[in-house]
């Protein structure tokens, strides 16, 4: 048994990794998000549903891919997520839990890795709406920079949707998220009336097909990267962790929220399998011609609408989901203190989102508005940056597992409070969530999802290798200026307020 003096020890240590945001935060901004908001924010953030389009290529073994994904990214994420959110429902998510379970160094590292991705979605996702714009209207936006202005216009909307009064903003995207829901449910409808309608299976899938090659020649592991990049963002929700309403929501939104992802991957990915063969899919927008070619074109094409709005208005979700980390990592001052800013009408970090926008804007400029430069040097920066962003948001992910076992030796009681299922699960999610985010990351090294030919496997992975290691040393150098300015200037009490805003009750 654990003596007085021991347990004293620890409860000091514990008050020593208590954060200004946790005191400041539930001041500045109000408890808007139930339930639903968050099983739908979750799907936002995790649910890309052309990623059933991009994993058909696997052949019947993506299924087997999903499984896997299921089973050892997903499932075991929502436990610890649930178990960590329940402990400390602040708002940063993983930027607080790791703080608590490592200290202020990998508190803030784990944020970094888990923002830094989020600048680099905000381009895929207008990425995404510019490959649906040139699917459904062909010959558009041909030239780099009007895909340039597209995905400028995209990011920027975003960032008005993302200022606004909370509650406004996220009624806007839960009305978006039926008709989302409808497009999802019709993709995989358009494979049973393709059967129905006398049809053979587009793709064979006999059993000799059911296969994963780890290494050599045919090899597929790639797709477990796929269905990695697939199903990250579990944790993102709860970056407004003092803005949900009941504690009841952080359990029911990872327990629907995961459950309609893994429905919806599976169903989707189906209906493009049975209608589209491999030959004619495109691995973007293979759900669209799903429903074009089994059920019409012109139902087709407002799926494609539908997802095109869809990739619009889930860039304001990720712009004001990752927002809320760099708003914490201002209140802590390892960022500057203006991101912490809370304007005092809508109650919403505006200062951390426009910074975001206009990083994601100069990255916008500097692939697609470059003068004279080869066509497929933005394709494969493009590439790089998607490959990159998968690694570095597995390594966060690393981090939260590791969190689950470190926590519970500085809050054993409240470990232990909260807990809703037994140890062993969180330990066995902890371990296999720890090792499958690594191997999900790693994996790319070894292969790329990019056209035969853009690049050489040395020279992925010195693309790859650069961008990493730049993200990485950056949160170091970030932590170290940061560290030196808080000697220099010590932080003023916690009663003496930060933020630059917001009032004081809700």
């Amino acid at each position: 048994m654990q003596s007085s003096g021991a347990g004293a020890v620890g409860a000091k240590a514990a008050d020593d990794r208590t954060l200004v945001s946790e005191q400041i935060a539930p001041v500045l901004l109000g408890r808007v998000l139930n339930s639903f908001d968050m099983v739908v924010i979750f799907v936002a953030i995790v649910l890309f549903i052309i990623n059933s389009s991009t994993i058909q290529t696997a052949g019947p073994s993506a299924f087997i891919y999903w499984g896997l994904g299921f089973l050892t990214f997903l499932i075991p994420g929502a436990f610890v997520t649930a178990h960590l959110g329940r402990m400390f429902p602040e708002e940063g998510s993983i930027y607080v839990w790791s703080h608590k379970a490592l200290g202020p160094f990998w508190g803030f590292y784990a944020g970094f890795l888990a923002w830094w991705p989020g600048i680099l979605v905000l381009l895929l996702t207008g990425s995404a709406s510019v490959t649906i714009i040139q699917t459904l209207w062909p010959g558009m936006l041909t030239p780099a920079w009007q895909q340039a202005l597209v995905i400028l216009g995209i990011v920027w909307f975003s960032a008005i949707l993302s200022v606004q009064r909370f509650r406004l903003t996220q009624n806007y995207v839960n009305f978006q998220f039926v008709f989302y829901a409808g497009a999802v449910f019709l993709i995989g409808l358009s494979g049973i009336i393709w059967l129905a309608n006398g049809h053979h299976v587009a793709n064979s899938f006999a059993l000799e097909h059911w296969k994963l090659h780890a290494f050599g020649a045919g090899k597929n592991w790639e797709f477990f990267g796929v269905v990695v990049l697939a199903l990250l963002g579990i944790e993102v929700p709860l970056n407004m962790g003092v803005e949900v309403k009941s504690e009841r929501s952080i359990t029911r939104y990872l327990f629907w929220g995961s459950i309609v992802v893994m429905v919806a991957y599976l169903w989707t990915t189906w209906g493009n399998m049975v209608v589209v063969p491999l030959k004619d899919n495109n691995p973007t927008t293979g759900v669209i011609q799903t429903v074009q070619i089994a059920i019409n074109h012109t139902l087709g094409s407002f799926v494609g609408v539908v997802l095109l709005w869809f990739f619009i208005s889930n860039t304001a979700v990720y712009n004001y989901s990752f927002a809320r980390l760099l708003f914490v990592s201002g209140l802590e001052r390892r960022m500057p203190r203006a991101m912490a800013r809370v304007n005092p009408r809508t109650r919403v970090p505006d200062v951390a989102v426009f910074v975001q926008s206009i990083i994601a804007s100069i990255l916008v400029l500097a692939l697609f508005m470059r003068p004279k430069t080869p066509s497929h040097l933005a394709t494969k920066v493009y590439l790089a940056l998607l490959a990159a962003i998968t690694v570095v948001w597995c390594a966060s992910m690393v981090l939260l597992f590791l969190d689950i076992f470190f926590v519970r030796r500085w809050y054993p009681e409240k470990f232990e409070q909260v807990r809703l299922v037994p140890l062993w699960v969180l330990n066995v999610s902890g371990v296999v969530g720890l090792l499958f985010s690594l191997f999900g990351g790693l994996v790319l090294f070894d292969t790329f999802f990019a056209p035969a030919g853009l690049f050489t496997l040395g020279e992925w992975r010195l693309w790859l290798g650069s961008l990493v290691a730049g993200s990485l040393l950056v949160g170091i150098l970030i932590y170290a200026i940061s560290e030196v300015a808080r000697k220099r200037n010590p932080a003023p009490a916690v009663g003496a307020g930060a933020g630059g805003g917001g009032s004081g009750s809700s």
